[in-house]
């Protein structure tokens, strides 16, 4: 038998230890009292002299009945009394008792019957006072049934933090039953939320008893093994009335709506940042390739791990086209770019290249039907219809691209190309969200895409025509020794009408040409090539270059406003002479052995389709060795330096006159033509030769 604050564990030596007493009997104040077979009080506890207000002095001894039972009753106390002596059968109820002070009290009673070691008999009563077993009844019950109803999920954890009781949220929540929780610890029920975490809070909270309050989880549980929840949980301690900790109440809230309402809203405020930053970021230059990039940095890593910017190749061609059901997509790679190093690079089509993707290629059905592709989750035999071939499909899965996305790139209602995207290092599928994103990108991308392809195809188209204009001239002609240079603007400006021309005269005379358009593109280019025929007409009349810019005045008036500057030069070998006139261009500088570089100081006189202006010739020497330099205001101009500045560089890298001419040409584009200037070049060198020579 034990012994009181003793435990049984199995063994034949108990375990002692004080135990702790529980408070729920001192709010019941749970009368013990024990009658003889008589119905004398034989004992009488303390909370026996509170609930009847006898004292044991004034009890003990006396009949029950008469003590504590109204007189109308006593003959009911005492049948029951006999029939739990004689049946052994206890006796459980409410009955009317009579208090010390005379006031009638409802008490509930407990009756049944005890034997001692000698075989004595006696009868055990234990009693309350109905009203407050009647109060710790509801609130039991409410407790139970707000418990049981909650939709709060609602665990009770034993100091060991092995769970004693949960309820029908929690369960759901979950997916486990009740009984599957009993002795578990959180981390063995629920292994796939950060549960070593709760845990850890409920620890602090048992040993501390200060509670933890809206403390988010986000996880997995096997009710929903595939998607991730929210909660907010909560952890108080339990105590009993003493004070002592009796485990700890753990009160999950779900707030998975709000969880995911909050992602999407941080996924499109992504999505609104993203497409900022493409509207900013997509078709700051007219140039294609630089476009296309644009749109793949932009992609990736917001949206995927390798992105790659295709165009179908007639497209770029400047030609209209649509795919039939089983014809392949001739394609040009436009722009890859991916998070870091990624060997899914090498199975990438690289920048400029055409590559044709059969018919059952994604990319392929994605620029045919002007519609996205998505493979959310990419399987092994998916690989094969998004590589261009068996050995990058083998990559690609080297790679571990495990999500694929293609977006068509659509302008004006054509089929310009696609935006590819994979997913290697992100581990999340594409999305629907993702889908959207990548739709409006490329939307806006394709737009700019266009208006660089279009511009490229003019632009392609006046410098080619610019190019056919230009002369090719050998390099002796007459008494000159001749180099020149044409260098177009920056690829994101359209072509110019800079030109020069070297037109053989009779006598062994050689003129010498340099003009600049106002304006661009193939209007520019167009009026150029009319005012060099019409030089090269009008220069074998031996016409003075005064008289002959005069001609040309006229011819540009009539060209729809146009208006060009423009320097003529002849040269007479024989002489040793130079006739110069200009009309508003740039003066020419003149190289001579032992003397340092100058310009030749001529009137500027009003460029060419402004009329009314006369304009003047000018002669000077030009002996054996001598060099002229023409060029156009694009070798010279920028916005950061003055003219005069740029001028003395120029005339400073002329100063050794004894390079050779390719040398000279080159040394000034290099030098003074930057790459990114918006204006073309034309320059054309000559130096004088001794006809006795050879």
């Amino acid at each position: 038998m034990s012994t009181p604050g003793s435990s049984v564990t199995g063994g034949e030596e108990p375990v002692h230890g004080a135990g702790r007493p529980s408070g729920l009997l001192d709010v019941l104040g749970v009368a013990s009292v024990v009658l003889d077979t008589t119905g004398h009080i034989v004992l009488w506890s303390p909370q026996a002299e509170e609930l009847f207000g006898h004292s044991a002095r004034e009890a003990l001894g006396r009949l029950a009945a008469r003590l504590v039972v109204h007189e109308e009753q006593v003959e009911q106390v005492v049948k029951l009394f006999a029939d739990v002596l004689a049946t052994g059968r206890g006796w459980a109820g409410a009955f009317p008792v009579r208090h010390k002070d005379g006031s009638s009290r409802l008490v509930e009673f407990r009756t049944m019957r005890l034997t001692d070691d000698r075989g004595d008999v006696y009868a055990l009563g234990l009693a309350a006072d109905q009203g407050t077993v009647r109060r710790l009844e509801r609130e039991v019950a409410l407790a139970a049934q707000v418990v049981d109803q909650s939709p709060i999920g609602i665990a009770v954890l034993d100091t060991s933090l092995r769970y004693v009781s949960v309820n029908p949220a929690l369960e759901e929540i979950d997916g486990f039953a009740a009984d599957d929780h009993l002795g578990r610890t959180i981390p063995e029920v629920l292994p796939l939320l950060d549960a070593q975490a709760l845990e850890t809070a409920a620890r602090q909270v048992l040993a501390t008893g200060r509670p933890v309050t809206d403390r988010s989880v986000i996880g997995r549980t096997p009710a929903d093994p595939d998607q991730d929840h929210a909660w907010t949980a909560s952890l108080y301690r339990l105590e009993g009335g003493s004070g002592a900790p009796l485990g700890v109440a753990l009160c999950l809230v779900d707030v998975t709506e709000q969880y995911r309402a909050g992602i999407e809203a941080e996924a499109a405020r992504r999505r609104l940042a993203a497409i900022a930053d493409a509207s900013a970021r997509i078709g700051t230059t007219l140039e294609l390739d630089r476009t296309a990039r644009e749109l793949a940095e932009v992609a990736v890593p917001e949206l995927a791990d390798i992105a790659a910017v295709d165009l179908l190749e007639a497209v770029v061609e400047g030609r209209r086209t649509s795919l039939g059901p089983a014809e392949a997509a001739v394609i040009r790679a436009l722009a890859v770019r991916a998070d870091g190093e990624s060997e899914a690079l090498a199975a990438a089509d690289p920048p400029g290249q055409v590559a044709r993707y059969a018919p059952d290629r994604l990319v392929t059905e994605c620029v045919r039907s002007g519609q996205p592709v998505m493979v959310a989750r990419v399987k092994d035999e998916d690989l094969p219809r998004i590589a261009r071939s068996p050995d990058a499909a083998v990559v690609l899965g080297r790679a571990g691209v495990h999500s694929y996305l293609a977006v068509p790139l659509i302008a004006r209602g054509e089929v310009l190309g696609a935006l590819d995207l994979k997913r290697t290092r992100n581990p999340l599928p594409f999305s629907e969200d993702d889908l959207i994103l990548a739709r409006e990108l490329a939307a806006r991308a394709a737009v700019q895409i266009d208006n660089a392809r279009w511009y490229q195809n003019a632009r392609d188209a006046a410098l080619t025509l610019q190019r056919s204009l230009l002369p090719s001239h050998p390099p002796v002609t007459g008494g000159l020794e001749v180099a020149s240079r044409y260098q177009p603007a920056g690829a994101t400006t359209e072509v110019g009408g800079d030109w020069f021309d070297v037109i053989p005269l009779g006598a062994g005379r050689t003129a010498l040409v340099v003009g600049d358009v106002m304006g661009s593109g193939i209007s520019a280019a167009a009026t150029m090539g009319r005012l060099r025929t019409a030089t090269t007409t009008l220069a074998p009349l031996g016409l003075d270059p005064a008289v002959l810019l005069d001609h040309l005045d006229r011819t540009t008036a009539g060209l729809d406003q146009s208006i060009a500057t423009c320097l003529y030069a002849v040269h007479d070998p024989r002489r040793e002479r130079l006739l110069i006139a200009n009309a508003g261009h740039l003066p020419p500088a003149r190289v001579r052995v032992g003397h340092p570089p100058e310009l030749l100081e001529l009137p500027t006189g009003a460029p060419l389709g402004v009329g009314g202006v006369a304009f003047s010739t000018t002669e000077f020497d030009l002996a054996p060795g001598d060099q002229l330099v023409l060029y156009t205001d694009g070798l010279v101009e920028t916005r950061r330096h003055s003219l005069d500045e740029r001028l003395d560089t120029m005339l400073w890298l002329l100063a050794d006159p004894t390079l050779p001419l390719e040398d000279v040409c080159d040394l000034l584009l290099s030098t003074l033509h930057h790459p990114d200037n918006h204006d073309d070049v034309a320059v054309l060198i000559a130096r004088a030769r001794d006809l006795t020579d050879g």
